[in-house]
């Protein structure tokens, strides 16, 4: 007779209530990476600073302000980005294309001077991960549960690599992704749906795990199976009304919610079980959500 313990049985998350209970049953984890995995969110936010300070004072326009920052922003890809921030101002600039030097007045230029600024701060400083989040993911690959990440970020990659992340993920759904397969950014939810996708799952199957207004948007409309919102700033009200379910302060603080090993691995292959065949690539209204 084996002494292996039987896996328990799952109680499908159809059942529960929208509370943190969905996390033991459902099967993968599409992670935010900026403010979620790792604080680079900050980074983030003083090269969006340093470029707009600059911007709208030489125009004699309102001072740009963190409230900016996660209203305009936050989560979005980095062109429409600039491009919501400019129209909040009433600034119009041509798109100019991905080419354009840092020191070009177009969409494109500014992005491209506000990601300058980024990737100098992050060589010179590094990125820490969170320590909570890295105890829920690690907690979560340990139990078989897949995981991704989805950023808007075109430096998704080496920011994980300067955190040491890099090895947790197979699936990675970045904003070079999106622009390369012409996948809507967030708020849409196209580019989580993409992330299921790649991890043979279905949107019911998923927690979305977003810091951003614009990324628990994308989750509720996206019809997944729960939108946990981490606080870094934003607000815990303001991640429920744009479509969280849960709000925490700290990933860590639910890790003990992820439940048993996943019924498709077992203790000894758990995290490295074999991905189901991909749900068809599509897009689910929000009406589509319970």
């Amino acid at each position: 007779m084996s002494s292996t313990p039987p896996v328990p049985p799952v109680t499908r998350a159809g059942s529960l209530p929208r509370t943190e209970s969905r996390l033991a049953a459902l099967d993968g984890l599409l992670f935010d990476l900026d403010g979620v995995l790792t604080p680079t969110a900050e980074v983030h936010m003083r090269a969006w600073s340093r470029l707009f300070n600059d911007f709208f004072a030489e125009r004699g326009l309102d001072a740009y302000t963190d409230a900016d920052y996660f209203e305009h922003v936050d989560g979005r890809p980095r062109y429409d980005g600039v491009r919501a921030m400019l129209g909040a101002r009433g600034v119009t600039l041509p798109e100019g294309t991905d080419d354009d030097s840092a020191d070009t007045e177009t969409v494109r230029g500014l992005g491209n001077r506000k990601n300058a600024v980024f990737a100098a701060e992050l060589a010179e400083n590094g990125v820490q991960p969170y320590p909570g989040s890295v105890e829920f993911l690690d907690r979560a690959i340990a139990l078989g549960v897949r995981v991704a990440v989805v950023s808007s970020s075109r430096n998704a990659v080496p920011v994980l690599e300067a955190a040491g992340l890099r090895d947790r993920f197979e699936v990675i759904v970045d904003g070079a992704i999106a622009a390369a397969e012409g996948i809507a950014g967030k708020p849409a939810p196209d580019t989580y749906l993409e992330g299921a996708r790649r991890l043979g799952l279905t949107a019911d199957d998923c927690v979305v795990v977003e810091d951003a207004q614009s990324g628990v948007e994308a989750g509720r409309r996206g019809a997944f199976g729960l939108v946990l919102g981490v606080d870094r700033g934003v607000g815990h009200q303001a991640l429920i009304d744009f479509g969280a379910d849960v709000v925490v302060d700290d990933l860590g603080e639910v890790t003990g919610a992820l439940g048993p090993v996943r019924a498709s691995s077992s203790p000894a292959t758990a995290g490295s079980a074999a991905p189901r065949p991909a749900a068809p690539r599509g897009t689910v209204s929000p009406e589509a959500r319970p």
